[in-house]
């Protein structure tokens, strides 16, 4: 499968709603939008995140569909990065495929990442890029309902 990166297109949107509404990818995710079926609050997002230049967002492409989104955001030295794929390509190498992509384009280091403990693809796909886990924490998780146990990973430069 070839996996790339774009700039994200406005026409991209509905697409990474679908994604990010998922109930199932919510709860893996755990540490999501309080209501991630709330469009209002979505399209907010998406209008700062498109108005803040210095976040890096870019649409995952998957033999020319979209398929999810990669960013890096935050304060210097506390920035961190994410990555949401739709469910239905899970397990198939293209979030790390497209992390490999990003990190190659954001040379700035150290980086940071965050994923519930229990996420093991998600902590996989992130050690596979270099992250390496320096320490756990707790934290209310909206898709479960609940406090859970997080990881904050690192990639050092």
């Amino acid at each position: 499968m070839d996996v790339s990166l774009r700039p994200v297109h406005p026409s991209d949107l509905p697409v990474f709603f679908r994604h990010m509404s998922d109930p199932e990818s919510n709860r893996m995710a755990a540490f999501t939008a309080e209501d991630p079926t709330d469009r209002v609050h979505f399209d907010a997002h998406w209008k700062r995140v498109s108005a803040t230049p210095d976040v890096v967002t870019r649409t995952v492409l998957a033999d020319g569909d979209v398929v999810g989104h990669v960013a890096v955001y935050g304060e210097p030295d506390q920035r961190e990065v994410t990555c949401v794929v739709d469910r239905s390509y899970w397990g198939r190498g293209i979030a790390t495929a497209a992390l490999r992509i990003l990190l190659e384009e954001v040379a700035e280091r150290p980086l940071f990442a965050r994923a519930a403990a229990d996420n093991t693809g998600s902590v996989r796909v992130l050690q596979k890029c270099g992250f390496e886990v320096v320490r756990g924490e707790r934290g209310f998780a909206n898709a479960r309902g609940e406090e859970i146990d997080e990881l904050v990973l690192r990639l050092a430069g």
